[in-house]
């Protein structure tokens, strides 16, 4: 492989020739050979607007050249739009501020805007990664910076979309099952009736309160370090510098960004990162719920409970032929149970920062950004291959309803608590039906049982 030679403050490093990075991205390649996780594409996205509204701000302010801010622009648009993601390829496994991979970017932005200015790669110049690219930025500010809208911009695009749809879906589902009377269960056992529809509306509800949850920790995303530099002092920051960048910011992503008003808190704390992972857990056991609920009340066909048909998607078995499984339920709790653990890891993270910084970063963004990923398309994923294709068998669900012993329930405000579970415990243990048992024992007549237990009228005990 043939190399061209770099240089840094610690000396000169070999670098592949074609490479777009440069020495300190080299070093880190060489330093950190930890795992294969690297930085999602929303992060090298999101550092890419960075840099470009610090660029054109810092000209607007007369601390960069125009044609310098211009070249840097053009750079990071390709960055931007993904054209260098090769050229991102340090782990997440390196410095807590994630300094490798803000050099990173500083260094390939460089290099992108001085070849497209005739100068050979490691020139830097005229486009100096760190005096330009870099300018009125510390990795403490940019970094988190770019955390906060690369989530941002991943829960709007991605996350928001997804579970607005499973919700939409659901609710049309709770609207056609609404005349639909089924047993209800709690404990796992048998318990009073309610419409399907109505079950089916707790599931929308816990994702309507999940939008909302979501929404409220947007708000701690929209607040930006940038413009803290180092400790939060805004050293070497024009004074205008924060509230203009996040305003290009603002303007780039169409998302209501602004500079936070404590930098100290911004750059030491990460803790808009943490209540937003709260957010994607709570969502994500709300997800584990519904998709756990699906495939209980689908299980069978014979054998379980088959009050629910659900799309049958793939063969379920390489030895049992004709099996189907509930794959999409399947595939949701499993992403809840990586974004669980996500949310433990940024837990730590976040509060193991020290003094002025946390040095935690990478990993908070790494884990973040893979949860909202993973909610988003599993969101997706079950309402397209699952929730849009699910149907009542009424025929079990009829089945159930008229066998509960639980609809004995009517009659405790005729019969009393202790006589109703006499006739339950009664039916159960003879084998014969709840109004065959309660006429025998004398509590009412054939006319009263069949006035007072309709599960129809259960359902809906207030009207």
């Amino acid at each position: 492989m043939s190399t061209r030679i770099e240089h840094d403050t610690m000396g000169d490093v070999e670098v592949p020739s074609e490479a777009l990075w440069g020495a300190q991205t080299q070093r880190s390649l060489q330093n950190f050979r930890i795992g294969q996780e690297r930085l999602p594409r929303a992060m090298i996205r999101a550092m890419g607007l960075v840099k470009k509204s610090a660029a054109i701000t810092n000209a607007s302010l007369n601390q960069i050249p125009q044609e310098i801010a211009d070249s840097i622009v053009t750079a990071a648009d390709e960055v931007i739009a993904g054209r260098w993601d090769s050229q991102f390829p340090l782990v997440v496994w390196q410095t807590g501020s994630g300094t490798q991979s803000n050099m990173n970017c500083n260094e390939v932005i460089a290099n992108v805007a001085n070849q497209k200015l005739g100068q050979p790669l490691g020139a830097q110049k005229p486009v100096h990664p760190n005096d330009h690219v870099n300018r009125a930025q510390s990795t403490n500010d940019s970094f988190p910076t770019a955390i906060h809208v690369a989530a941002a911009l991943q829960i709007n695009e991605l996350l928001i979309p997804a579970i607005t749809r499973l919700k939409n879906t659901l609710a049309e589902k709770s609207e056609a099952f609404k005349d639909i009377v089924k047993i209800g269960r709690t404990h796992l056992q048998d318990a009073t009736p309610l419409t399907l529809g109505q079950e089916f509306s707790g599931y929308v509800s816990q994702l309507e309160h999940g939008l909302k949850r979501l929404d409220y920790a947007l708000r701690g995303l929209y607040e930006l370090p940038l413009g803290g530099t180092a400790v939060g002092t805004g050293l070497n920051a024009h004074p205008e510098y924060a509230e203009k960048a996040a305003e290009k910011l603002a303007e780039l992503t169409g998302l209501p960004f602004i500079t936070a008003p404590n930098k100290f808190e911004a750059l030491a704390g990460r803790d808009a990162a943490v209540f937003a992972s709260g957010a994607l857990k709570t969502i994500a056991a709300s997800l584990n719920k519904i998709a756990n609920d699906v495939r209980w009340l689908a299980s069978g066909p014979r054998c379980g409970l088959g009050e629910l048909r659900i799309p049958e998607n793939e063969p379920g078995s390489s030895i049992m032929p004709g099996k189907v499984n509930p794959t999409q339920s399947e595939a949701m709790t499993m992403v809840v149970a990586q974004v669980l653990g996500n949310d433990t890891t940024i837990n730590i993270a976040g509060a193991s920062g020290n003094f002025e910084l946390n040095v935690f970063m990478p990993v908070i963004a790494f884990n973040l950004l893979q949860s909202i990923q993973l909610l988003g398309d599993a969101a997706n994923s079950f309402n397209d291959h699952c929730a849009v294709g699910i149907e009542p068998n009424r025929e079990k669900i009829d089945h159930f309803l008229h066998n509960s012993l639980m609809l004995v329930t009517a009659l405790n405000p005729v019969i009393g608590y202790e006589n109703a579970a006499k006739v339950a415990k009664t039916a159960y243990k003879e084998n014969k039906s709840l109004k065959q048992v309660a006429v025998e024992l004398g509590l009412v007549t054939a006319e009263q049982f069949d006035e007072v237990v309709q599960p129809a009228k259960m359902v809906f005990p207030n009207q």
